[in-house]
């Protein structure tokens, strides 16, 4: 693919001004909805970005849109089913208005198989494109509005564009991209297929926006990456120098990070997260599996004891440290052995919260090629074994809270009147009644109660 420079990008989108300015009688609406992880969340927010400054306007509502964009995922197969299903049904907002434009762009686009079932059975969709292409949207859409029906799954360039105009939904919490793609070819992921090899972000870029999203009064950045551990490849830099850097700015402000990679996951990192009262002290850290067989098998590169050293030297060093993971039920092959010592680990480990997954097979990737003799309804078992067991420990360690102090970043409204609700520094959802004027502050909040899901407190002037 060639690379599409930050002035052609802005000589595309003024062109798109114009013609939109033309074809409307009033200001266009732009939808972008968005499936999968944080880093999709970063696209779609670079996404709406370029749309307002196009000349749209943001809508909510898909059936008042004059263009309609799915930003998808393809990690899992049930997450490519909803998109299409959810594409069938606003056939009927195209046979009302054909001058509405249906667009799909991000991982799920970027696979060639979707991309032709989108071509042959979706003819309503006017624009496909893939993971790496978000900042070509302004020249893709430019021919479509020229006529042309636009299918670019091109593979990636290689660049990181930097320059593209970003709309952010809130004004707190900031997403921060620092590198795209990965190396690391799980067995079962389909990431490196789809979003390329990693490419880091000139460290003074990242620096630079990271100072303008704490002038603009941000207090929370959280760096984005497949693997941000492995960043600066290729830089001569690396992450912890990175996250000493971002230390060094000026401000009330915290930062954390994911996703790390326990493989990259360095004696430097920990110390870096254990110098700053600036990077929180929330640890990421997906392990996957507490089986080494079924680690070996999905080409982790580390082992279960390596694992629980990083951990061991995290608690030596970073005080009050909290730790969160991935693991995967019912990769092909596991046994009830391979099962019990993830339950060992997790009882070991003592998570403050999990993502559990049950495995999802991909096509195109050596996992999909494994034997998997273990029923859906076994698997279904081990889950529920493991989320109880999780439940347990993480409202342990919610109880543990009860009495004590805590930082929290208001964010927004609780779940009811009166109430704020926020995170902590180890990244736990908490609520206590205070006024709306508290919201992006740092409020100090003894907890009271413990929940299942979130802590409940009271500010220090309520006591």
């Amino acid at each position: 693919m060639e690379e599409y420079s930050p002035q052609e990008m802005r000589r595309d989108m003024e062109d798109v001004r114009r013609t939109l300015g033309s074809r409307y009688g009033r200001q266009p609406l732009a939808y972008v909805k968005t499936y999968g992880c944080q880093q999709n969340v970063s696209d779609s927010e670079r996404l709406m970005g370029m749309l307002l400054a196009m000349g749209y306007a943001q809508t909510d509502d898909p059936h008042r849109a004059d263009f309609i964009l799915f930003n998808t995922c393809a990690v899992r197969e049930s997450a490519e089913n909803r998109v299409l299903g959810n594409l069938g049904a606003l056939k009927s907002l195209y046979e009302k208005n054909p001058a509405r434009i249906m667009a799909v762009c991000g991982c799920m686009a970027q696979r060639p198989e979707i991309a032709a079932k989108v071509r042959e059975s979706y003819g309503h969709v006017r624009l496909l494109f893939g993971a790496n292409a978000p900042h070509r949207l302004p020249g893709l859409l430019l021919r479509v509005l020229a006529g042309e029906r636009v299918i670019d799954t091109s593979p990636p360039s290689g660049e990181i564009p930097e320059g593209v105009p970003v709309h952010r939904d809130g004004r707190v919490k900031a997403w921060l991209p620092i590198m795209q793609g990965c190396d690391n070819f799980c067995s079962y992921c389909i990431v490196p297929y789809v979003r390329g090899r990693e490419r880091s972000r000139p460290m003074d870029e990242v620096l630079s926006q990271a100072q303008a999203l704490i002038r603009e009064g941000y207090r929370e950045i959280t760096l984005l990456g497949q693997n941000v551990n492995s960043y600066g490849k290729g830089l001569g830099a690396d992450f912890p120098t990175l996250l000493r850097r971002l230390s060094e700015i000026e401000g009330d402000f915290r930062v954390r990070f994911m996703t790390s990679h326990p493989k990259d996951c360095s004696e430097a990192l920990i110390d870096a997260v254990a110098s700053s009262d600036k990077i929180c002290s929330h640890i990421h850290l997906p392990v996957q599996s507490g089986s080494g067989r079924i680690l070996r098998e999905m080409n982790r590169q580390y082992t279960p004891q390596e694992y629980l050293r990083l951990i061991d030297l995290a608690r030596e060093r970073i005080p009050g440290v909290h730790f969160t993971s991935d693991i995967i039920v019912g990769f092909p092959g596991e046994t009830e052995e391979d099962f019990e010592e993830t339950l060992e680990l997790v009882r070991r480990v003592r998570y403050t919260s999990l993502f559990t997954f049950l495995y999802s097979r991909r096509s195109g990737t050596k996992a999909a090629d494994l034997p998997d003799p273990v029923t859906p309804a076994e698997k279904a078992r081990r889950f529920q074994r493991l989320l109880d067991i999780q439940e347990g420990i993480g409202r342990s360690i919610h109880e543990e809270q009860v009495g004590r102090v805590l930082t929290v970043l208001a964010e927004g409204p609780g779940r009811e009147e009166g109430l704020l609700t926020g995170r902590t520094e180890s990244g736990i959802i908490t609520q206590f009644p205070a006024g709306e004027a508290l919201i992006g502050q740092f409020v100090p909040v003894r907890i009271t109660k413990a929940l299942n899901w979130a802590l409940c407190g009271e500010t220090e002037e309520q006591k």
